[in-house]
């Protein structure tokens, strides 16, 4: 018999999941997958602890199988998959915590409102991320569920670091910077005391870079700068959202284009970052394989201003010991580390090209003052932790 925890990453139209046995010291994947498609076409996928492909289905096109569907054939489709297996809690993601929630919290009632009111920080995440959250709560009100928030690591930076230049009942009214990818950041933090014991009681600076990106300055493990701010939107270019944007470009949208609220939204969040620049792809991999001059021009925007903020976040850390790439870019596109790492050569960063090409951990040579590490995130399990830590279960 299992206990199992499942993880729930809740999109607009589509539910990524992960099931952990909960059992012993580490919690162990047994299962993971999405359900795609939730309003148009949904289909289902699963594959096991070592990327196996468990079982798939399709519904067909015009099906509207809903997220509270979605839920319920991924309920019933966990205790037919295992004989015995028992589902003890369930954790979600959560893209906004706003400035009350400083870490994991079990659902309530109460919470579920204090979380609604923060939707319209987060219009594009955070009403999808509590969608199962109340339909888990209505079917099975006794199952133990717990809320992880992406603003919640960032909460322990100070708070010079979280203010904008603004009138003070700005900021009294949540205008404020909060920072996001806060599990992915947290899980690196944990396992790095393992991999550079050094760099993990000094000062790292995190690349999160994938269809959604930043970075993150860590001292001693702890959140002290980030890219993002009040919003997902902000910092670096990433592969439909533009980044950093002078407040001025937004006004003259409004006054000399007419564009309403609705339009800039589309623009700065669906139409501009790797997409809008290259005008091809919002894939990296396909910019990097193509000729096009706009997407060479996408890609040395995009790593021009991974180079900008990583000087700053080393000036907001007082120096830098190691810098780590995470994430789906991070990860497995050798040519962009290659090229921050030069582009970083005066912060001391030598990069062993070799390694890097060859799947490496660690990308920098032997005498670089920085070590350049390339670390593998995984905000489930950091999901699946926390869980198991407020429901009580665990090691027998």
């Amino acid at each position: 018999m299992a206990d199992v925890i499942l993880v729930l990453n809740a999109g607009s139209s589509s539910l990524k999941y992960r099931a952990y046995d909960a059992r012993g010291d580490e919690l162990g994947l047994i299962l993971r997958g999405s359900i795609d498609g939730l309003y148009t076409s949904p289909s289902f996928r699963a594959s096991d602890a070592s990327g196996n492909q468990v079982e798939t289905r399709h519904w067909g096109e015009g099906t509207q199988l809903g997220h509270g569907g979605a839920v319920a054939f991924l309920a019933d489709f966990l205790m037919s998959h295992g004989e015995g297996h028992t589902l003890v809690g369930v954790g979600h993601r959560v893209v906004h915590g706003g400035v009350s929630f400083s870490r994991p919290e079990r659902v309530t009632e109460p919470l579920l409102a204090e979380l609604d009111a923060l939707c319209p920080l987060a219009p594009l995440h955070q009403p999808h991320n509590l969608k199962p959250i109340r339909i888990l709560a209505e079917r099975r009100p006794e199952l133990p569920q717990v809320a992880c928030f992406d603003t919640a690591f960032h909460r322990a930076q100070p708070e010079i670091a979280q203010a904008f230049a603004l009138p003070a009942s700005m900021t009294e009214r949540g205008i404020r910077r909060y920072g996001f990818h806060g599990l992915s950041y947290e899980y690196i933090a944990s396992v790095m005391p393992g991999i550079d014991a050094g760099a993990a009681a000094g000062r790292t600076v995190v690349a999160h870079l994938g269809n959604g990106s930043s970075m993150c300055a860590l001292v001693a493990g702890r959140s002290v700068a980030s890219t993002m701010g009040f919003t997902a939107v902000d910092g670096l270019p990433m592969g439909t959202r533009c980044g950093s944007l002078d407040p001025g470009v937004i006004l003259y949208l409004i006054s000399q284009l007419g564009m309403s609220a609705d339009d800039i939204e589309d623009l700065i969040y669906r139409q501009s970052g790797l997409l809008g620049v290259s005008g091809i792809s919002s894939d990296m991999r396909a910019l990097l394989a193509s000729d096009d001059p706009r997407a060479r021009l996408a890609v040395e925007l995009f790593t021009y201003r991974i180079g900008r903020e990583l000087g700053s976040l080393a000036a907001a850390a007082q120096g830098l010991d190691a810098l780590v790439f995470t994430a789906g870019i991070g990860e497995h596109a050798a040519l962009i580390r290659e090229r921050v790492c030069q582009q970083a050569a005066w912060l001391g960063i030598d990069v062993d090209t070799q390694a890097n090409g060859s799947g490496a951990r660690r990308i920098s040579t032997p005498s670089s003052r920085v070590a350049v590490w390339v670390i593998p995130t995984d905000e489930e399990l950091m999901i699946a932790r926390h869980t198991r830590a407020l429901i009580g279960t665990g090691a027998e």
